[in-house]
C-alpha cells in the first residue's frame, strides 16, 4: 500500500509547542467539543463529530498547504487548544483561527500561539495580509484580536456561523506591539 504523507511543521515558543494533531489529542478535543466553549464554532459536538473535526485539522494541511496546529504545553505536551491559518471554503480569505481549551483559559496561550501563527504566515508562507473571522458575541476573542493589534475592517456572512467580523492583523512590516 502506498501512503500519502503531509509535513506539518512544529513551532516552539517560550512556553508552547504548535504541532500536528495526534490520536492522543482526541480526548481533550472531545471534551472541548462537548462543552459550551465550542458554541462559537458550531458546537457542541458529539464525540464522532469531534473526531472528524480533529482529522480535518490535519487534512487542511494536505489540501491547502497550511493549517492549524494543536497548541501544546512545551514541557508536558498537554493539548491546550488549536491555532493557525485556516481557510474554510466559504471564507472570503484565509484567517488565523484560535481556540483555547478550558484548562488554558486566562494563561496567555491564545495570544502566544496566535503571534507564532502570524509570524509563520508572514515569514514562511509569505502572506502580506491576514485576518481573523470572529463572532461579535465572542468578547474574549474580540479582545484578543485588539490586543494583537487587529482592527475591525468589516463583516462577512457564513451559513454555519452567521455574521463574523473581519479583524485585520497588522501587516508584516508594521511595528509589533507588546502584548499585555
Amino acid at each position: 500500500m502506498t501512503g500519502v504523507s503531509c509535513h506539518i511543521p512544529t513551532i516552539e515558543t517560550d512556553t508552547l509547542r504548535l504541532r500536528a494533531p495526534e490520536d492522543r489529542d482526541l480526548e481533550a478535543y472531545v471534551t472541548y467539543g462537548l462543552s459550551e466553549r465550542s458554541r462559537t464554532v458550531g458546537g457542541p459536538f458529539e464525540r464522532g463529530e469531534s473526531f472528524h473535526r480533529l482529522c480535518a485539522i490535519a487534512g487542511h494541511w494536505q489540501i491547502r498547504g497550511y493549517g492549524r496546529w494543536i497548541v501544546a504545553d512545551k514541557i508536558t505536551d498537554e493539548p491546550l487548544g488549536v491555532v493557525g491559518p485556516y481557510k474554510p471554503e466559504a471564507w472570503p480569505e484565509p484567517e488565523i483561527a484560535w481556540t483555547v481549551f478550558a484548562e488554558a483559559e486566562g494563561r496567555g496561550v491564545a495570544a502566544e500561539a496566535a503571534l507564532a501563527a502570524r509570524a509563520f504566515v508572514y515569514d514562511t508562507l509569505g502572506w502580506s495580509t491576514v485576518m481573523s473571522g470572529i463572532d461579535p458575541a465572542n468578547v474574549r476573542s474580540v479582545r484578543l484580536a485588539q490586543r494583537l493589534g487587529c482592527t475591525l475592517e468589516g463583516t462577512f456572512e457564513t451559513d454555519a456561523y452567521g455574521t463574523l467580523g473581519i479583524w485585520r492583523h497588522p501587516a508584516p512590516d508594521a511595528p509589533q506591539q507588546e502584548i499585555a
